[in-house]
């Protein structure tokens, strides 16, 4: 998934209501920590008055999980007020020092996040034992079943699409595995990017989409069953990326260090209730429909959980926003950057790691051998910035183009 989506449109232009507030939790053999930073500066070159509103003052943060605990550590500004947003996402406002850029002004602000990420087993599932669609709770089919934001779940093509598919199937896992076969599948929907994430009937006319494309048109296709399911977006860290992209004819500028952003589903298959299904980022072989599941991305600690989306019209503020910068003459550059604490990590544990790597060169192939390669660099030098390389799924545990 393009920079942008998240780092950009999600981190400030977020609806905000109410703030859950974090806690420190002391990291325990197998933890990792991370540091990531952002760094924004709105210009005004156009001939308006810029008047920030609260979305532009906000700030996502990171959600607290058994997965991981964020702290943001640092802000270049004080903190107005704490909230969460309509989709329980929790922000943070920034009291800025003005609000207004007049024509020619600029504003920067930096925020500093420190990621403790867990050990992370997912539930053993197996389509033998999957429940039926009858066997999901009334309240959940309620709240994330419902045709709204980019669900276009009333969308004729995209109901025949789902039930095509699903057929008389009533297992929920299988009904599952085999959307996200359909859609993983390149001879039906080819990877590609744009500039603004997609509806999910216009990933389906154009057969194409990246990540959150995918992931959007999945979630749809399950809500058309009455299967929950939503939309999670993240960061992985990898240390070998560096980019340097322009967005909205120049209006925006994405500057990305050891990071990328990607989004996959989340959907609620019982008995063992919330899964992820990544279509575009698989630690494994994809032969297996079901590793979408057991092997997403977000299975592995390198992946970060940013925030949900239920509910939000995600693509309808994404294109709001670029009209809004492109019609008034404004700017936004951004720079983010995510680090390991490498030397945190317990001997035990790098060894772990190691094991862990090594046992990925095997699967996977010797180019991995890179990685590790690379790992023992970074531990040795305590570099953080590497040269950039492009990422394969199925070449890399790392590297992946979203």
């Amino acid at each position: 998934m393009k920079r942008l989506k998240v780092a950009f449109i999600l981190a400030l232009l977020l609806i905000t209501t109410e703030f859950q507030g974090f806690c420190q939790v002391k990291g325990e053999i197998g933890d990792l920590n991370f540091t990531v930073r952002m760094a924004v500066t709105y210009t005004n070159k156009g001939t308006r008055v810029w008047n920030f509103t609260e979305d532009e003052q906000s700030v996502s943060l990171f959600m607290n999980t058994t997965w991981q605990s964020v702290q943001l550590v640092n802000h270049s500004y004080p903190l107005e007020s704490l909230k969460n947003d309509t989709e329980g996402n929790p922000t943070a406002v920034l009291q800025f020092p003005k609000s207004e850029l007049t024509p020619g002004e600029n504003l920067n602000y930096t925020v500093t996040y420190r990621v403790l990420s867990k050990p992370r087993i997912l539930p053993s599932i197996s389509e033998e034992g999957s429940q039926t669609l009858n066997e999901i709770p009334n309240d959940l089919k309620e709240n994330y079943t419902k045709a709204e934001g980019p669900w276009l779940t009333n969308d004729t093509d995209l109901q025949d699409l789902a039930h095509g598919i699903a057929g008389d199937e009533t297992k929920v896992l299988t009904i599952v595995k085999n959307f996200a076969a359909w859609i993983a599948n390149e001879s039906n929907i080819r990877y590609e990017t744009h500039d603004s994430p997609l509806y999910p009937n216009e990933t389906l006319e154009l057969r194409e989409g990246d990540c959150d494309d995918k992931a959007i048109l999945l979630v749809t296709l399950c809500r058309v069953y009455g299967i929950p399911s939503y939309l999670q977006l993240g960061c992985i860290y990898e240390p070998l990326t560096f980019s340097n992209e322009t967005y909205w004819q120049g209006h925006v500028t994405v500057i990305s260090k050891g990071i990328s952003w990607h989004g996959w589903a989340i959907v609620y298959v019982p008995p063992w209730g919330w899964l992820p299904v990544d279509l575009t980022y698989v630690l494994g072989d994809t032969s297996n429909p079901l590793n979408t599941i057991k092997k997403a991305a977000v299975t592995w600690q390198w992946v970060i959980q940013y925030m949900n989306y239920t509910k939000s019209d995600y693509v309808a503020s994404s294109r709001e926003t670029r009209e809004f910068l492109q019609q008034n003459g404004f700017y936004i550059h951004e720079e983010d950057e995510m680090t390991m604490q490498f030397l945190d990590i317990p001997w035990q544990q790098i060894i772990e790691m190691l094991k862990g790597f090594f046992i990925a060169v095997v699967v996977v192939g010797t180019t991995t051998l890179m990685v590790v390669v690379v790992f023992l660099y970074v531990r040795r030098t305590g570099k953080r910035e590497l040269k950039e390389v492009k990422r394969r799924d199925e070449l890399s545990l790392l590297l992946d183009e979203h």
